[in-house]
């Protein structure tokens, strides 16, 4: 009895859909009237269409300008702020995680003004060094950098606070006993914190992975997936079959995302037991 709210929303608002948006992936359907079967033919449409293999190396390529990055920052931020001798760990720990409650759009919005090619604070500030504008979000080159920057600053905070947990959860007795041993900082960081805090890690890359393959605001409030698609994320370029109502495709392109993080999941997971 108790737990049957949770259940009956979760079979409502979850399991239902999923299923319900499972079914529509072999449909032709466009939002009115009745469905069509068409099998398989809207998977074999996306896996023959360049357009999406495109949109999931540009998610391919924000994820190799984010994930390391952010994990290494985060790392670095909460050993600091786990460091009993850090002053004011408490406004710090605040300060970080601001930018992840933050509205999304709102900092999207800053972000298209800061980088403005003419406009923009960024180029201002290399014109007062004498370096030339950069068309930070009208480029190929530079509007994948800029949109990971987006990303990192507004979501790093969250994984320090996860990595600040899994920290907190390491026995101080294993520092001490290492620092005895005559174990430097530096080595206690590399032969304790980080062994002891992989499954942590993991959880964050995995989390992070998914956020993303799903990235969608970032690029559609900054860039609208410019320029010439080079920030058209697989989560943006789902969004552009409902905009045109097609349903069938959009649902199959959601069921081909969550086979894919569910494969780079379970491939980190196996990675993780090698190493255990």
């Amino acid at each position: 009895m108790f737990v049957a709210p949770f259940v009956i929303m979760f079979l409502a608002f979850s399991v239902y859909p999923m299923l319900f948006t499972l079914r529509l992936s072999f449909t032709d359907w466009r939002g009115s009237g009745a469905a069509t079967w068409v099998g398989l033919d809207n998977y074999a449409y996306l896996l023959g269409n360049d357009a999406f293999w495109a949109s999931l190396g540009n998610s391919a390529v924000l994820w190799l300008l984010i994930i390391p990055v952010q994990l290494l920052l985060a790392l670095v931020a909460a050993v600091l702020l786990d460091d009993a001798k850090t002053r004011l760990r408490g406004l710090y720990r605040v300060a970080f995680l601001v930018p992840f409650v933050t509205p999304l759009v709102a900092v999207a919005q800053v972000w298209v003004v800061v980088f403005d090619q003419n406009y923009g604070a960024v180029n201002a500030a290399l014109g007062v060094l004498g370096l030339p504008d950069v068309g930070w979000l009208t480029t190929s080159t530079w509007a994948r950098p800029t949109l990971a920057l987006l990303f990192i600053w507004k979501t790093t905070g969250f994984i320090i606070v996860i990595v600040l947990s899994g920290l907190q959860a390491i026995d101080a007795s294993v520092y001490e006993a290492a620092a005895l041993d005559g174990a430097s900082r530096r080595r206690r960081l590399r032969s304790i914190t980080v062994p002891l805090i992989r499954r942590t890690l993991l959880f964050a890359v995995i989390l992070q992975t998914l956020a993303v393959v799903q990235m969608f605001a970032e690029p559609f409030v900054v860039t609208q997936g410019g320029p010439y698609g080079a920030t058209t994320t697989a989560g943006l370029y789902l969004y552009n079959h409902i905009t045109r109502a097609d349903l069938g495709t959009g649902a199959a392109n959601s069921f081909l995302l969550v086979v894919l993080v569910m494969a780079l999941s379970l491939v980190f997971v196996r990675l993780m037991r090698e190493r255990d």
